[in-house]
């Protein structure tokens, strides 16, 4: 019984020792360039409504809760969701915004982890097009180690990102397509 104990007690050391070494800090970016300029685009970033038609997350729980606090775009405006467990429960406010360069948010889930992390969607000009980066950085705690261990955060969560920016230039470039032929 005793060489069990020990060989236990010595896989706990050696995962402790592994998931101490992890890094503390995590970053997720994706960009997509879009065949429209930013003042096109900004709106469906800023606007925080407007994400109901391009959020990948959305389409994860249908029934999930949202509601709406602050101004309805800009520095302020907030929204807080409860949803399944693929989605969780959270609130995102943004915290900064500089028209058709930046919007930046304070994401923070609840459920069915705590985290606080910093999200930055940036618009770069491209000639007539407009490359936009969707980013995420924040703090891991050792839970969230751990769990880095068992699963690829960044190609989890920037899959969804690539999803949802491939939404957004489809939703901005079918616009920018309608009113070019009208």
């Amino acid at each position: 019984m005793l060489p069990i104990l020990l060989a236990l007690a010595f896989i706990a050391l050696i995962l402790i020792i592994v998931v101490a070494g992890q890094p503390n800090d995590f970053a997720v970016s994706r960009q997509i360039k879009i065949g429209a300029p930013a003042e096109q685009i900004f709106p469906h970033i800023n606007e925080l409504r407007k994400w109901e038609a391009w959020n990948p997350w959305g389409n994860l729980d249908p029934n999930c809760q949202m509601n709406y606090s602050g101004p309805p775009a800009g520095v302020g405006a907030s929204y807080s969701w409860s949803g399944n467990n693929k989605i969780g429960a959270g609130r995102n406010t943004i915290t900064g915004s500089q028209p058709n360069e930046f919007v930046r948010f304070q994401l923070e889930f609840l459920k069915p982890m705590t985290a606080t992390n910093t999200v930055n969607f940036t618009f770069q000009p491209d000639g007539r097009d407009t490359i936009v980066t969707w980013s995420m950085s924040g703090k891991r705690d050792c839970p969230g180690k751990l769990f880095g261990l068992v699963l690829n955060f960044d190609k989890m969560c920037g899959g969804q990102f690539e999803k949802g920016l491939a939404q957004i230039k489809s939703l901005v470039e079918t616009a920018s397509r309608s009113v070019t032929t009208a």
